[in-house]
């Protein structure tokens, strides 16, 4: 197992490092930060003094527009391989403080979101198929088509519209929908009932609006095993169909579900921009778009950097989850 880990994390990182390196050198080749700083400095009074004033503000921060792009690409390189300091931003942050305070909000928001969303649709999946074209079956396959139709900021508003009536059915601030956390909490216990009152809200609703795809996914992958030969010659052996399915249809149809994870971990860790702007968490996400419009070189390529990492990350576990209900896949 070793040996396999050993061999898929280089070529993960050959695989990081290429894309990486491939999307700071198109970025630097497309953006102009110089003149996002010009329109900031009133480039349209005195373009030329603005112009100017940019172009050093930018050269004091090694974003200097005057270097090609290999120039500028080696001296980010060596900054990330000797001090790994992946620069700074046109305003002046250092894009390594920055990435560390908007990727700890974006964990925060989406990591139980995304357990609970695998969980709950593989067993609502296994649930459907097991009672196929039965009420269970039809209800919640229903459901989950709903949900995938449903634009997702309409989805999110729906649930934060609910949370806001049971605030005011109550007459407390049970829950809140916007933000992270409260101003002046002090105390443990206070501070963890904050933390809850303001997590349930965007838990639920990216819950709630993100089993669909796995839950039809398990469904469909049950219902393929569950008419193969081997589990009809197990059930003319005297097997009930749910016997059946649970001793010899349900781990094989685990197998493509494990898969899929290296696909469904980065899609919801960088799918949440919605999220984020619906219930203002300041996140990656969110932080990812002001980026993209400043023309942020250095901020954009971490982005991408931190996506290479947790498709990584999803694909591995995504192996090690498919030797586990496999036994013939060896690592």
């Amino acid at each position: 197992m070793l040996k396999f880990l050993s061999l898929r994390l280089v070529r993960y990182a050959v695989m990081t490092f290429a894309v990486t390196s491939l999307s700071y050198l198109m970025a630097v080749s497309f953006f102009n930060p110089e003149a996002q700083l010009m329109d900031i400095m009133g480039g349209g009074l005195d373009p030329e003094a603005s112009r100017a004033n940019a172009q050093e503000s930018l050269r004091r921060l090694d974003l200097d527009p005057e270097q090609n792009m290999l120039q500028r690409y080696w001296v980010w390189i060596t900054g990330i391989i000797t001090a790994w300091d992946w620069g700074r931003m046109p305003n002046g942050g250092f894009v390594n403080d920055e990435f560390a305070i908007r990727v700890w909000i974006s964990t925060q928001l989406t990591l139980l979101a995304t357990v609970l969303t695998m969980v709950i649709g593989i067993i609502l999946g296994v649930y459907a198929a097991a009672r196929q074209y039965r009420m269970g079956d039809r209800v919640t396959t229903w459901y989950s088509y709903f949900t995938m139709i449903v634009p997702v900021p309409v989805a999110y508003l729906l649930v934060q519209r609910g949370a806001i009536w049971v605030n005011e059915l109550t007459g407390r601030q049970i829950f809140y929908v916007t933000g992270f956390r409260s101003i002046g909490v002090e105390g443990t216990w206070n501070q963890f009932v904050d933390m809850a009152a303001h997590y349930t809200v965007p838990t639920v609703a990216m819950t709630l609006f993100g089993w669909a795809a796995m839950q039809i996914s398990q469904r469909q992958y049950l219902l393929d095993f569950v008419n193969a030969d081997f589990v009809r010659t197990a059930r003319a052996t005297g097997l009930t169909r749910n016997q059946a399915i649970r001793k010899h249809a349900l781990r094989v149809s685990f197998v493509p579900t494990a898969q899929s994870i290296a696909f469904t971990i980065p899609a919801l860790f960088t799918g949440t921009v919605m999220a984020e702007m619906v219930f203002n968490w300041d996140g990656l996400g969110s932080w990812a778009l002001r980026a993209l419009h400043a023309h942020d070189v250095n901020s954009t390529v971490i982005i991408v950097f931190y996506g290479c990492i947790i498709f990584a990350i999803g694909a591995i576990l995504a192996d090690f989850f498919t030797s586990l209900v496999d036994p013939r896949v060896r690592l």
